[in-house]
């Protein structure tokens, strides 16, 4: 657990304790023994220990024009939802709970995100760094993988990975295949068998000849389609894109217009009461349950996970 997701954990489960224990004070003492102002400062606690950076977070997209975000979402509901609980004296404490489960599917975000990063890390630190050549006078020099041609002869010393596919002409030793196959048992490799790059040789010293290039050898093979998966996207994450492009302003529409649409319709129609209060509360519940953050989100994030678990 990396340190921005544990003060996530604690100001999720300050936040959660105080709500609970505010809920259960206003049930006990009634919710007309409280004043409404103290009410609405108590509620304000709760709400602001979970979603202080969300707001945060929503003023700085206000401020680069990008206004349309789930930040600026959950700030305008939540908000909106405090003033109606001042307006309305009730539902004090919805805000501070959505807001708090808003930050648990944060940080349920944030764990996925990381354990997929630390798999695709992990996977990156099987490319090798050097290889042993051996020269035709019979030294051996360090050089870069990529220098290494096809048919050259490497040597490959106890402890180091195999840099390139190769086959084994001479030396006999213990290999573990874990990183490639998943294998917990060490083979043992002998003169004529086939070794892939990111194998590790453990007992004796290893005579291959390369039958690869290192770009198409077995570990650099992985880590590019890897770094493919990465880099473009699949079908349906640019629908996703192009679909919250277009859907979320479309909510914002409409939670306007049912905030204002049916009171002025209600003004034109006599004996109807326009009830501004009841649609403001309606638009805003509209505008939390439409909310595309979890829809937008979810996708390239499967994505991102899968990318991790493959590598894994």
């Amino acid at each position: 657990m990396t340190r921005k997701q544990k003060k996530l954990l604690i100001r999720i489960c300050i936040a959660a304790a105080l709500l609970a224990a505010l809920v259960l004070t206003v049930l006990l003492l009634r919710p007309r023994s409280l004043p409404v102002p103290v009410l609405f400062a108590l509620s304000l606690v709760p709400y602001l220990i979970a979603g202080y950076d969300v707001l945060l977070k929503a003023a700085k997209g206000i401020a680069r024009g990008e206004v349309l975000d789930e930040c600026f979402l959950m700030a305008l509901a939540t908000l909106g939802a405090l003033v109606l609980s001042f307006i309305s004296g009730d539902g004090f404490f919805e805000a501070a709970a959505v807001m708090l489960f808003y930050q648990t599917g944060e940080l349920f975000q944030s764990f996925a995100v990381h354990r997929s990063r630390k798999n695709i890390t992990a996977l990156m630190d099987m490319r090798p760094d050097h290889a042993n050549l051996e020269l035709a006078d019979g030294s051996v020099v360090s050089v870069v993988p990529d220098e290494v041609e096809t048919g050259s002869i490497i040597v490959v010393r106890p402890g180091e990975k195999i840099p390139i596919d190769g086959v084994v002409i001479s030396g006999e030793s213990g290999v573990e295949t874990a990183a490639l196959t998943g294998e917990s048992v060490p083979r043992t490799a002998r003169p004529g068998d086939e070794l892939l790059s990111g194998f590790v040789n453990l007992n004796a010293e290893l005579r291959l000849r390369t039958t690869k290039e290192f770009g198409a050898s077995a570990v650099s093979r992985i880590l590019e389609l890897v770094e493919n998966s990465g880099e473009h996207k699949a079908r349906s994450e640019n629908f996703i894109t192009r679909f919250a492009r277009i859907y979320t302003p479309a909510v914002c529409g409409a939670a306007v217009l049912l905030a204002i649409l049916p009171p002025l319709i209600a003004l034109c129609v006599p004996g109807l009461e326009p009830r501004w209060t009841l649609w403001l509360y309606r638009a805003l519940a509209f505008l939390v349950a439409s909310c595309p953050c979890a829809l937008v989100v979810s996708v390239p994030l499967t994505f991102f996970a899968a990318i991790g678990g493959a590598g894994r």
